[in-house]
């Protein structure tokens, strides 16, 4: 079946019989991949995740079912995640759902799958399997998603808080569903003692660093100046500054960037694009180098590391700045090489 934003969460939280197939797919893998994480929070901490790939299961579509009929050695409860999915897990998905019975359910996350694939027809044309379309949200449902995770805290949002929980983490759910859990746990709320979030949490929780401080960073990731980044990452580390905002102020950076590449497809004029975007005068020249430098497919790919890097560093038992560092060093190695 084909469900609903309310239904998945609904049903990802709580899943049961008859329903053995979650079929995530659609460009925001990182919200698809907060969702999946529903099901590790719903059968608890003694739950034994089994992750599989999508490029496993071309090979070997008959592994999808063992793993979800499987018991576990000590019997405690058990979930299957299939991540990377696509028209390669067809067969395997089939499988699952011809299958007489299986003990556990599975969870798919297909990132490069559209609604017009076969694995999303199979998944809603069938009773015993659910589809959910993952996009990244707009401001408004954004904010709708900020207030429903922090309400599942036990947080009571005060006006303006879900704007700023929103722009804060740059739209990833991921990031918002670990922000509001830092924001819960500093609060000590929980649902059965819900806390007010008020601003001043805000503040003192997610206290981003002054921009001025990262920008130059920022324009040497832009600039593919890894020489030039790598010294100042290094002024940022002795400053102990936490990778978070800067690694904030470059995904910002990227989206803008993006959505001036967008207009430029239309065949507008770059200093009219740069104007409505209401560019500072100074960073003209170093925009229009950067719009040249990089295409849509670059951006996009840059985003998505970087919020990749933001979620590592925000995991428990992390391996903290270093992530962050190899993460925006890479991409401006392979930026310098571009030329």
């Amino acid at each position: 079946m084909k469900a609903s934003a309310n239904q998945i969460r609904q049903a990802l939280s709580a899943p049961r019989p008859p329903i053995r197939l979650y079929l995530l797919h659609g460009p925001d893998e990182a919200g698809a991949a907060a969702l999946a994480a529903l099901v590790g929070t719903a059968m608890g901490e003694r739950a034994e995740r089994v992750d599989l790939e999508g490029s496993v299961l071309r090979g070997d579509p008959a592994r999808l079912v063992d793993e979800a009929a499987a018991l576990s050695l000590f019997g405690d409860p058990r979930w299957v995640r299939v991540t990377a999915a696509g028209e390669e897990s067809l067969a395997a998905c089939t499988a699952l759902l011809e299958a007489d019975a299986v003990a556990h359910p599975v969870v798919a996350i297909a990132p490069a799958v559209k609604t017009s694939a076969k694995i999303v027809k199979l998944a809603i044309d069938s009773p015993l399997a659910m589809a959910f379309a993952c996009y990244a949200p707009t401001a408004q449902d954004a904010e709708r998603l900020a207030a429903t995770l922090a309400g599942e805290q036990g947080l009571r949002l005060a006006p303006g808080t879900a704007a700023r929980l929103v722009a804060g983490s740059g739209g990833d759910r991921a990031v918002l569903a670990q922000e509001i859990g830092k924001l819960a746990l500093y609060l000590d709320a929980a649902p059965d003692r819900p806390m007010a979030l008020e601003h001043d949490a805000i503040d003192a929780v997610g206290a981003d660093l002054d921009e001025a401080e990262a920008t130059r960073a920022v324009e040497a990731l832009v600039e593919g100046r890894p020489d030039l980044l790598a010294g100042e990452l290094a002024r940022l580390a002795e400053a102990g500054t936490s990778p978070i905002p800067w690694l904030r102020q470059i995904a910002r950076r990227l989206v803008a960037l993006g959505e001036m590449r967008a207009e430029m497809a239309t065949g507008e004029p770059v200093d009219a694009i740069m104007k409505r975007h209401r560019v500072f005068f100074r960073e003209e020249a170093a925009t229009a180098r950067a719009l040249r430098r990089w295409n849509p497919a670059m951006l996009a790919d840059a985003l998505a590391r970087v919020r990749a890097a933001e979620r590592a560093v925000m995991a428990p038992n992390n391996a903290g700045g270093v992530l962050a560092d190899a993460a925006v060093l890479t991409l401006a190695r392979a930026l310098a090489r571009r030329g």
